[in-house]
């Protein structure tokens, strides 16, 4: 057989009989139980390190050689790739040096993959002798390892105990090698599907990260909670200790959550010119670092993260443009280099998240803008109030005491003083209700409860519709917080405000109770609807809303041509501290 094609099975070795059957003059003998008990425990063995020791301490043990190999051989089948001994300590292995790589009687089995019994392995025509430091050898035995008619390897046996190795220890040394066959393809198949399984664990954490990214951002989730989201799913992702991400703002990177092993950063800015990091930013691919101190040329530290070894930073891109990095420390508990596999990941992980966070950046930018156009509107509603009626009024009041003034008539003078009085009166409970709009002094002095059954009255007697109400809140001794009694306040007070503008509605329903820590508020009317997911461009809608979302509640809207139903729940939070009590209108306006 030419050196470079793969051996095969000996024709002639293969028609003996291999089986513990086949060694006749041991059918009766203590080896083959042995050998029986032996292969049972080598097939049912699926660490291939353990199984290969137990292959030579038992092919020693079975044989009586001092010294057993096992010599594996390359993917083209011409030397051996790993060769490993039992019976020769640390201290003779440094003497020996470069292992054998399958020259002189050890090329001869890879050419001939057939058992070789040897008095005198030195007397073989193909011997190279043995390098300086080598322990002396004489008595040899080899024979082939196969799997699946290839040749995997050799097993080797030098210096019986009492002489030369017999054909009895022959058959023994083929028994044990046809189950150490046998018992590392098992080894072999179940580490493949050990790989296959930890890929596809891989792949299904990879999917449900990204999934769970995808659900954010079709929640429309606040900046604050897709970060967070994102760090802890990138985190676990690829197994690292610490993971930063840092998001693009102007001409600077700048960390805004992290998980893991890491103080909080949160705040710190790098020069994207300036920074390793911002650099792997600008060019757009992935980079993984063993060197973390050297190559990103800051002190970790200032990530929060103490003295890590490795790292994997991955820039998120959206529409071609960055957003930000994923920055990963240590790979695992013992702080291992990140894999391509890990690259692969966190990139494609990245660029969902890049997704996330430049919606949820766009949400909160309209709601910002939302928010501030909304303001915006209703400055100028209570500049209209305040121009065509107090001012006017004022106006009106003026115009009539310069007239009595000017005609000096006692009796005209006290008409006109009587209906200025009357003037003013009404100008105060203009201001007044004014006022109340702005900061109802009830809400503070008496509590959600009552300022809620005070709007109610009002609208009672301003709006003509009929109202039914329950409300089930704690009383004044057990206050809830300040800002969400004035959520709520406002959520009533606006949806009112619209069935009364609007709806055209006969009656309204208000329900307001809190039970398992959430407050749920319904106001329904009977008027006439409309398309809730119409653009408003008064402060109605997109106020409440943003009343609900930042007091961490959900809204929703339920219109038709029968009517409409708003539903709101908020998390119901105690009060620690009152706000003050508004001694004057003036005061409770302020």
């Amino acid at each position: 057989m030419s050196r470079g094609k793969p051996p095969t099975w000996d024709e002639n070795y293969a028609d003996r009989s291999d089986t513990v059957d086949g060694m006749s003059e041991m059918h009766d003998g203590p080896w083959v139980r042995r050998l029986l008990d032996v292969g049972r425990a080598l097939t049912t063995e699926l660490d291939q390190r353990i199984l290969l020791e137990r292959v030579l301490e038992e092919a020693r043990a079975i044989t009586g050689a001092r010294y057993a190999a096992l010599g594996i051989l390359n993917e083209k089948h011409t030397a051996l790739e790993r060769f490993l001994t039992a019976g020769i300590d640390e201290a003779t292995h440094r003497a020996i040096g470069e292992l054998p790589r399958g020259r002189g009687v050890l090329g001869t089995l890879i050419e001939h993959p057939q058992p070789l019994r040897l008095a005198d392995v030195g007397q073989h025509p193909s011997s190279y002798g043995f390098p300086a430091g080598h322990p002396p050898m004489r008595s040899f035995l080899g024979v082939p390892v196969v799997i699946r008619g290839q040749v995997w390897g050799n097993l080797y046996l030098t210096e019986k105990a009492d002489g030369e190795f017999t054909a009895e220890d022959e058959e023994a040394a083929v028994v044990l090698a046809d189950w150490a066959a046998i018992a590392i393809e098992n080894a072999r198949l179940y580490e493949a599907s050990e790989r296959r399984r930890e890929e596809a664990e891989k792949a299904s954490r990879g999917l449900e990260a990204t999934r769970d990214v995808a659900v954010a951002i079709g929640g429309e989730i606040a900046l604050e909670h897709v970060l967070e989201l994102i760090v802890k799913r990138g985190r676990a992702l690829v197994s690292a200790r610490s993971l930063v991400i840092m998001l693009r703002e102007g001409e600077e990177l700048v960390v805004h959550a992290s998980a893991g092993h890491v103080s909080d950063t949160v705040g710190v800015r790098l020069s994207i010119a300036e920074s390793t990091s911002g650099q792997i930013l600008e060019r757009g691919r992935p980079e993984r670092i063993t060197e973390v101190a050297s190559r990103l040329r800051i002190d970790p530290r200032k990530f929060g993260i103490s003295n890590p070894r490795t790292a994997l930073l991955v820039p998120m891109l959206y529409r071609g443009d960055p957003v930000g990095m994923l920055a990963a420390f240590d790979r695992g508990p013992d702080s291992e280099v990140f894999t391509e596999d890990d690259e692969q990941m966190l990139r494609t992980f990245a660029a969902s998240a890049a997704t996330a966070v430049a919606l949820a950046q766009s949400v909160q930018a309209d709601r910002l803008r939302s928010s501030m156009a909304a303001a915006e509107a209703e400055r100028r509603r209570w500049a209209r109030e305040l121009h065509d009626e107090t001012l006017q009024g004022l106006g009106g009041l003026q115009v009539l005491l310069s007239s009595a003034l000017r005609r000096g008539d006692l009796e005209r003078s006290e008409q006109a003083m009587r209906d200025a009085v009357e003037h003013i009166q009404r100008e105060i409970e203009n201001l007044r209700a004014i006022i109340t709009e702005l900061r109802p002094a009830a809400l503070d002095e008496l509590g959600l409860q009552t300022a809620i059954e005070a709007l109610l009255d009002r609208h009672r007697e301003e709006s003509g519709f009929q109202i039914e109400h329950e409300l089930s809140l704690p009383g004044s001794a057990a206050r809830l917080d300040g800002e969400l009694e004035s959520a709520v306040y406002r959520l009533v007070q606006e949806a009112l405000t619209n069935v009364a503008k609007h709806a055209g509605a006969n009656s309204v329903r208000v329900a307001i109770s809190q039970a398992d820590g959430q407050l749920q508020i319904e106001v329904q009317d009977d008027g006439a609807g409309f398309d809730a997911d119409a653009v408003s461009e008064g402060f109605g809608l997109a106020g409440m809303r943003e009343r609900v979302s930042l007091a961490g509640g959900t809204l929703t809207l339920d219109s038709n041509e029968r009517g409409t139903l708003v539903k709101a729940s908020l998390p119901a939070r105690a009060g620690s501290e009152r706000p003050p009590v508004a001694s004057s209108p003036a005061q409770a306006a302020s």
